[in-house]
């Protein structure tokens, strides 16, 4: 069986935790932010975790399957 490859857009987007769930960025906090209030963008600062039904996908992605 030849070694996998880890998906290269997936190791820049996604980190685990010490505990093995996997975090992720908010979407939206890069452009066109006038628009956005004070209150978005600081909620958008922060990391959250992938959801249950997405996870199994990032983890094939990263080969931690």
């Amino acid at each position: 069986m030849p070694k996998l490859k880890t998906n290269s857009g997936a190791k820049k987007r996604f980190a685990l935790t010490g505990t093995g769930k996997i975090k992720r960025k908010h979407a939206f906090k890069s452009h066109i932010l006038t628009k956005k209030t004070k209150k978005q963008k600081r909620n958008l600062t922060h990391f959250s975790l992938v959801e249950k039904a997405n996870s199994s996908a990032v983890k094939e992605l990263l080969c931690l399957k």
